[in-house]
């Protein structure tokens, strides 16, 4: 798998074609010549020893296609992951699971709807699966991470991005599940998280998009559910925020919409009893207190810029409750409230009666 040119579908059809992994190893010189390419080696054997060996001590164990202790929900995919490293509670796998993704610049709204379809799944016994990225995603982790919830990293195992929820992810490490299919110590490129999306939807019964733009990976995930026969849902909203856009338009093309967690049960039904668990190995001792989403929101307060950023980020055309986006930002009400009325006059945000805040269209 860690050979050049040998992605997930051409590890499977070398390993049909030859037989066995020393076969298709033995042969791919001859195929990579035939193809045009010269002077082609495999991956070299103490490259992937190391790749082992470096894993362990993470902590991490391999969850290997066609082992009993692999994803079920993943086992007959045509591009599965030949090998996951896992790091957590590997029996999470053997649970229904529901995606939930969107944008990385999540409003306050579309965060509410994340933790509140993510609360409301998780008591119906569905674990929550995600890409660890920031927004809906982190937002997602967070309420799930006492019942079960499930990180897929673009990067290697012990590479969290972005780097501001390592502290997220060494808790899901304790108490849920880390994956990556990469090897550890990758840091992730963009070609990366395509694949990322594609293990996201794999797990899940069903995606469910919070809040997406027209173009982005959020959309790419609903595809690759489409592709995987999974549902796909869609959380509506206003049609001049452009974080709604890729929304509204999976709605008009067929997706379930969403307005609360029934919506959902209501098309997935009633978790199923999960499959009998795997072995577990214990998650691996942590050097440091992982820094818990709480501490995270008592960090100190951003400067002017970056508070503004964060304001307009969570505002958009729907009117937003002021001690809502307060509360949001996790920061002193007086903090907040002297530069809402510094972009009231500057006519970034609008102000409605009931203390409702939204950006102008």
């Amino acid at each position: 798998m860690r050979s050049r040119r040998v992605g997930a579908t051409t590890f499977f059809r070398l390993l049909e074609d030859h037989g066995s992994a020393a076969a298709a190893l033995e042969a791919l010189p001859e195929i990579a010549r035939e193809a045009g390419v010269r002077d082609y080696t495999p991956f070299p054997l103490d490259l992937a020893e190391a790749e082992i060996a470096r894993a362990r001590k993470l902590g991490a164990v391999a969850l290997l296609h066609g082992d009993p202790s692999y994803p079920p929900a993943l086992h007959d995919l045509a591009d599965a992951p030949p090998v996951l490293w896992a790091l957590g509670r590997t029996d999470l796998t053997r649970r229904p699971m529901v995606a939930l993704v969107g944008a990385r610049n999540a409003s306050s709204l579309g965060l509410r709807m994340a933790r509140r379809l993510a609360e409301g799944l998780a008591e119906a016994g569905y674990v929550i699966v995600s890409g660890l990225a920031r927004g809906i995603d982190r937002a997602a982790h967070i309420a799930a991470i006492e019942t079960g919830t499930v990180a897929v990293q673009a990067g290697g195992i012990d590479v969290p991005y972005p780097v501001e929820n390592t502290g997220l992810a060494e808790e899901i490490g304790q108490k849920g599940l880390r994956l990556s299919e990469q090897p550890p110590g990758l840091e992730p490129q963009a070609r990366h998280f395509p694949q990322r999306n594609r293990i996201v939807s794999g797990l899940a019964r069903a995606v469910v998009v919070v809040e997406a733009a027209s173009r982005s990976g959020s959309l790419i995930t609903a595809r690759a559910a489409l592709d995987q026969g999974r549902e796909v849902l869609a959380v509506p909203g206003h049609p001049f925020d452009a974080r709604a856009s890729g929304c509204n338009m999976l709605i008009r093309d067929g997706a379930v919409l969403v307005r609360h967690p029934e919506d959902v049960l209501d098309a997935l039904g009633p978790a199923p009893r999960p499959a009998a668990a795997a072995p577990v190995r214990p998650p691996p001792r942590m050097t440091e207190v992982p820094e818990t989403p709480a501490e995270a929101r008592r960090a100190a307060p951003p400067d002017t810029a970056a508070l503004h950023a964060r304001i307009l980020d969570r505002l958009g055309p729907s009117p937003l409750a002021e001690d809502q986006l307060i509360r949001d930002l996790g920061l002193p009400a007086g903090t907040v409230t002297s530069e809402l009325l510094t972009l009231e006059l500057d006519g970034r945000i609008a102000r409605a009666p009931g203390g409702l805040l939204s950006r102008p269209v």
